[in-house]
């Protein structure tokens, strides 16, 4: 079972493209800017890894689920994809809460403009 938990991180991911194409949150919103979001997410994520790992802070796991493959000291091949996902996550749910922010506003606005008109004509 060396590829069970690259099989669930590539699972996962494949769940937030799925997500995020159904409801437009991240990618079908805006691919460019969320191409350039995701690179600066993962670049700041594997440098914070590597500054751990340098400073002795962050050890990789044992366990019979991860293939073994390193792509530097301490630093399994399935990082960087459990670093993406985490990213996709994350935007996804910023996404996610936006739009409802936004729908939430149009809705008051739509409630306001009817209570307005609602007065002026029983006026």
């Amino acid at each position: 079972m060396p590829f069970l938990y690259l099989f669930a991180l590539l699972v996962a991911l494949t769940g937030m493209v799925l997500i995020d194409r159904r409801s437009r949150l991240f990618f079908w919103r805006d691919a460019r800017r969320a191409l350039i979001v995701m690179v600066i997410g993962l670049v700041f994520f594997l440098g914070w890894d590597l500054a751990g790992i340098g400073l002795g802070i962050f050890f990789r796991g044992e366990t019979t689920f991860m293939t073994g493959v390193q792509l530097a000291p301490e630093l399994p091949i399935e990082e960087p994809l459990f670093l993406a996902l985490l990213c996709y996550l994350a935007m996804n749910l910023y996404g996610y809460f936006v739009s409802r922010r936004a729908l939430r506003q149009a809705q008051g606005a739509q409630a306001r403009s009817l209570s307005s008109s609602k007065r002026r004509s029983t006026e």
